[in-house]
């Protein structure tokens, strides 16, 4: 089937005179979850990972990704004639490279302008620079290949009342109005639908998973106008937007008013502003390109929203921890498979209080399917767990009272002790960033070294970032605060740690073909000691839910480390405990228990 594709796809390039067509893993605002009339890269490539790029000449097709991948990619690519590239490996070129090596003089490379950010297209124009390639960028092949193509939700928006935000859309309008003066910018173009969600309160069901819309906004110092699909907006929606001096037009509208705008100051990120968009922008206008006021707005969770977040997660934990329990009753009457426990977990959750949807596709797997770090469950030939060896479930909710992430890794039966050595090492790396007490003004890259240490002292890596921000009932994943080791263009991985932000703390081992192992933990920064050597910064807990004890070696932890997880123990059952009876809080008692040398 994809060979087929692939044929059809050189035959469109061959008729648009395109030597080399890119397909990255976007949408109209480079997004990372997308919705599915957005997967061209999926449908040309037949992997299904939410990260990758595909380059396709008229003799090689390369797909690139990250280490979270590998496997799942390995396995996805066969017979497809896609060539895996694995990113960051030695010896493997990045994209770019590649691109380099096979352009020449009069060559045209294309892609679809909808799809590619400007700040990827002027960093490319800038590295091919010595050589004199045409750009094509205003096809997107796929249309008249991809025939049974699906088409955008077609539910309305809602809003998030202020009970839930903490504030309402004027409060942050007022705000960014105030950034833009600062920076002495006359309007605000917002193109990441995150941006967009948050400035308006709205939210809506375009994408799986993430309670956004389809939508734009051009914040002036007196005005403000949402383009998105009028169809979608109520009674209520437009009340609402009305009350905080926001004009909703079609997004139709939105290329007519852009190439209207001329000898001004124009704020946009170009990372999340495609180039079919940017090129309307007239030369008389001025471009302060930086990420937006409001990424660094919600990226720090006002009052409401941390006490809200405190309050989702003892839901969300009160689910995992139950599912928990189910899992290690269950398999000791008979085993069930990967999708069926997911389902359960996704069962428990829907009983909470203010739940929407998952805040991504759950990852629930066995054994060796686990060293796949995203790897999906299929509903039908799923892997069956047994009793014995590792399930790993990362997994999290949208709820009203804001956005979860947590990954468990649960101990199913006999366990090798080998296995268990893994589990403790990964456990401690989890452990010591926990724990952390760190000056204000360290960034992910300070910290990072925390929880990689651990591992790093086996000659091993877990070759992904430790920790990411989450959004506030958005996205799963948000920046610009993450951990990570190493500098990514476009990351920000010098931002500064802020009281208010939240992040998580997810180190693992993975070993293909064998096992995969992750703790994760969703985290909030707060504020500690301030003396004579400065502010001092904490990581809160907000996931509440046991670690498995069952797969602890404790010989391998120092008392340091011992003392932090019987100390998080204890707030999970203060926290929980309300909420069970009966055997399930005997079970949640032991579950919690201290642990000793």
């Amino acid at each position: 089937m994809i060979p087929q594709r692939l044929s059809l796809l050189r035959k469109a390039m061959k008729a648009h005179g395109i030597d080399v067509y890119y397909i990255p893993t976007s949408d109209d605002h480079n997004s990372e979850y997308t919705a599915s009339k957005f997967a061209v890269r999926k449908f040309f490539s037949g992997f299904t990972g939410s990260a990758g790029t595909l380059v396709v000449t008229m003799d090689h097709a390369n797909l690139w990704t990250d280490g979270r991948y590998f496997v799942q990619a390995e396995n996805q690519l066969k017979d497809t004639t896609v060539t895996l590239r694995k990113m960051g490996q030695e010896g493997v070129p990045t994209v770019m490279e590649y691109l380099q090596s096979i352009l020449k003089d009069g060559m045209v490379l294309g892609f679809d302008g909808n799809v590619v950010s400007t700040t990827f297209f002027n960093g490319l124009k800038d590295e091919l620079k010595d050589v004199k390639v045409k750009y094509e960028t205003r096809y997107d092949l796929s249309k008249d290949i991809w025939m049974d193509r699906p088409q955008l939700p077609n539910e309305k928006y809602w809003v998030l009342h202020e009970r839930y935000s903490g504030q309402s859309a004027k409060e942050k309008l007022n705000t960014i109005r105030n950034k833009m003066k600062e920076n002495h910018c006359d309007v605000l173009l917002l193109s990441a639908l995150e941006d967009v969600a948050y400035t308006t309160n709205l939210r809506g069901n375009d994408v799986e998973c993430t309670p956004v819309f389809y939508g734009y906004m051009l914040i002036g110092l007196t005005s403000a106008t949402l383009y998105c699909d009028l169809t979608k907006v109520d009674t209520n929606v437009s009340c609402y937007l009305q009350e905080n001096g926001i004009i909703a037009v079609d997004e139709t509208k939105l290329i007519d008013d852009i190439t209207k705008l001329k000898k001004v100051t124009l704020w946009c990120d170009l990372t999340s502003t495609n180039v079919a968009l940017s090129s309307r922008f007239d030369k008389t206008i001025s471009i302060h390109d930086a990420f937006t006021p409001v990424t660094l707005m919600r990226s720090i969770k006002n009052d409401t929203e941390i006490k809200n977040l405190r309050k989702a997660h003892v839901i969300d934990g009160v689910a995992v921890s139950k599912f928990m329990y189910w899992l290690k009753t269950t398999i000791k009457k008979h085993t069930f498979t990967e999708y069926e426990a997911q389902e359960k977990l996704l069962e428990l959750r829907k009983q909470g209080n203010g739940f929407l949807e998952p805040s991504f596709t759950t990852i629930c797997a066995y054994g060796p399917n686990a060293a796949m770090m995203h790897y999906s469950a299929p509903e039908h030939g799923s892997a069956m767990v047994e009793p014995k060896d590792f399930l790993l479930v990362d997994s999290g909710g949208q709820y009203l009272f804001g956005t979860t992430d947590i990954t468990r890794t649960f101990v199913m039966g006999k366990t090798d002790r080998e296995h268990k050595k893994w589990f403790t090492v990964a456990l401690k790396s989890y452990l010591d960033l926990m724990k952390a007490n760190f000056l204000y003004g360290c960034t992910g890259l300070s910290l990072d070294i925390l929880a990689r240490n651990p591992v790093w002292q086996y000659d091993m890596d877990y070759q992904c970032g430790t920790g990411h921000g989450v959004g506030y009932v958005l996205g799963v994943h948000e920046g610009p605060q993450a951990f990570r080791w190493r500098v990514s263009a476009g990351r920000h991985e010098d931002t500064v740690f802020e009281q208010g932000m939240t992040i998580t703390n997810e180190p693992g081992i993975y070993i293909p073909g064998v096992l995969g192992i992750r703790h994760e933990n969703q985290m909030i920064v707060m504020k500690g000691k301030k003396n004579e050597y400065g502010q001092f910064m904490h990581l809160e807990n907000l996931t509440m839910c046991p670690i498995d004890l069952d797969g602890v070696d404790v010989k391998l932890l120092s008392e340091e480390e011992i003392n932090t997880l019987n100390q998080y123990h204890a707030h999970v059952y203060r926290s929980l405990s309300r909420y069970f009876k009966g055997k399930e809080l005997t079970w949640l008692k032991r579950a919690t228990r201290k642990i000793h040398k």
